[in-house]
């Protein structure tokens, strides 16, 4: 009875611990997503062509940059639909987004 009890326990607890490090690597995915939104629209804010096209080249893998400007501020969202380990998962979609005044000329 008690080694019946001790293998369901032990299922349990791997069972738990698998699904903590998926949630974590989906917080991950979603602190990159940030970083790449935060990174995109400070250099767009500057002007500087070269280090946004490297900010979005360093994106998650199957995530999508959408810029939008005005004259005083600068948006920019990354939305991933992230199916971290295995495509058979349901995906998760992260969406992340920054804005950042332009700076002046």
């Amino acid at each position: 009875m008690v080694t019946v009890e001790l293998a369901f326990g032990s299922l349990g607890a791997a069972l738990a611990c698998v699904l903590l490090a998926w949630v974590l690597t989906l917080v991950g995915l979603l602190v990159r997503c940030q970083d790449t939104a935060a990174e995109v629209a400070r250099q767009e804010a500057r002007s500087d062509r070269s280090a946004v096209g490297r900010a979005v080249a360093d994106r998650p893998p199957g995530a999508t940059v959408s810029i939008r400007q005005d004259e005083r501020q600068v948006t920019v969202r990354v939305d991933l639909d992230a199916r971290p380990w295995a495509s058979w998962l349901p995906a998760v979609p992260l969406t992340s987004s920054a804005t950042v005044l332009r700076e002046p000329a």
